[in-house]
């Protein structure tokens, strides 16, 4: 891991968002509370939050973070669910690799619940939206 010891403490926040696509079916499965397996919005929420908190444990040599706020939201859309985490703390390092994480547990998730009824579904376009804080300041991605 690089040394992040000599590092300011700062508020520091990322934003990362992603995409699943699916069949407008299963769209509708899924806002109407049908399938199955339960609430697949409210699973994929906490399943967000719980991958946030374990990115250490995940990705090999991410710094093990206190995180103060995991927020997870979903846009239903015709052709998919959009999904988006904002992750913050206050520390020597950002957290953008625990933002994506919240996306991506959030996206396999989703995909976990509604598989028997759509096998094409892909998970599409994840990435960091947004970071603040530290020696970088504020990037926001271009439209």
């Amino acid at each position: 891991m690089v040394d992040v010891g000599g590092k300011e403490v700062t508020s520091r926040r990322a934003v990362a968002t992603g995409f699943v696509r699916m069949q407008p079916e299963t769209v509708e499965l899924i806002r109407e509370g049908r399938a199955k397996k339960g609430d697949v919005l409210a699973v994929a929420q906490v399943a967000a939050i719980m991958a946030a908190k374990k990115t250490s444990d995940l990705i090999p040599m991410c710094h093990p973070l206190m995180l103060t706020k995991v927020a997870v939201s979903f846009a239903i859309e015709p052709d998919g669910i959009g999904i988006e985490a904002t992750v913050e703390t206050r520390g020597q390092t950002g957290v953008e690799m625990e933002a994506l994480t919240a996306v991506s547990g959030a996206a396999l998730t989703i995909y976990d619940m509604v598989k028997a009824v759509d096998r094409g579904m892909t998970i599409e376009g994840i990435g960091v939206q947004e970071k603040e804080g530290g020696r970088s300041g504020h990037w926001v991605r271009e439209p």
